[in-house]
């Protein structure tokens, strides 16, 4: 029997009063699947992952995640969530060690002390351990976040531009982290704007336009002009549907 869809999402609607972000929006992810989110700013795409990690509730529609219906049981959901959003999640008088120690006693990490320090191998802050995190620069922060993320080895990595804030090689560490979770068989959902870092890295892009997933292609099936022309026809082609531009 085929996987099921790790994530399900069919006529999801958001509304915040009178202006609609996401316009019955269907969408589906498979175990294992590294899906790009693509699209310009204001399209809906940081809405869309907070009603995946449960930190949003829909208006309408139907949202399953990991097996489990949203809004409820979200307690149930996010043990299976790691996240990464433009809020680090981090406790500023507590070191990195500690942060890392409070979040896999939170969700039950067994072997606690040799995966901190594999975690925080992993995101290049080993020697800064026992540093408070209010220290921290914003990458660094952004590195300890990531870690935070993946401490407890979830299922599913949701990700709004997570390259924010990180230097060069920083940049390449979190793409390292990011194909060793995917090799694991993880699944990944990311928003990006780094058309040239993503096109590397995801198994599949996916375009938002007004509230919408407009275009969606595998990393397979992308013409020869790559990814940037692919997203460029997305929207021109978006442009051209009822209610004009997106």
């Amino acid at each position: 029997m085929p996987d099921a869809p790790l994530i399900d999402v069919s006529k999801l609607i958001k509304r915040f009063g009178p202006k609609v972000v996401l316009r019955n929006l269907e969408f589906q992810a498979m175990p294992g699947e590294f899906v790009a989110l693509l699209g310009p700013n204001g399209a809906g795409k940081t809405t869309f992952l907070r009603i995946l990690s449960s930190l949003s509730s829909p208006t309408l529609g139907k949202v399953r995640v990991a097996g489990h219906d949203l809004p409820r049981p979200s307690s149930a959901v996010r043990r299976k969530l790691g996240v990464v959003s433009h809020l680090p999640l981090l406790y500023g008088d507590l070191t990195a060690e500690e942060n890392l120690r409070f979040y896999a006693r939170m969700y039950g990490v067994e072997r606690m002390g040799d995966r901190i320090t594999e975690v925080l191998g992993l995101v290049g802050l080993e020697a800064r351990r026992r540093d408070l995190v209010r220290t921290f620069s914003r990458g660094m922060q952004q590195r300890l976040a990531i870690g935070r993320a993946i401490i407890h080895d979830p299922e599913l990595l949701l990700l709004d531009e997570p390259h924010t804030g990180l230097d060069q090689d920083a940049c390449e560490m979190l793409d390292d982290v990011l194909r060793n979770v995917a090799a694991r068989g993880r699944t990944v959902v990311m928003t990006s704007h780094d058309l040239s870092r993503v096109e590397d890295l995801a198994s599949r892009f996916d375009v938002l336009t007004r509230g919408n997933i407009t275009a969606s292609s595998a990393r397979s099936a992308l013409a020869r002009d790559g990814l940037l022309a692919f997203y460029r026809q997305s929207l021109e082609a978006a442009k051209a549907l009822p209610g004009g531009a997106p």
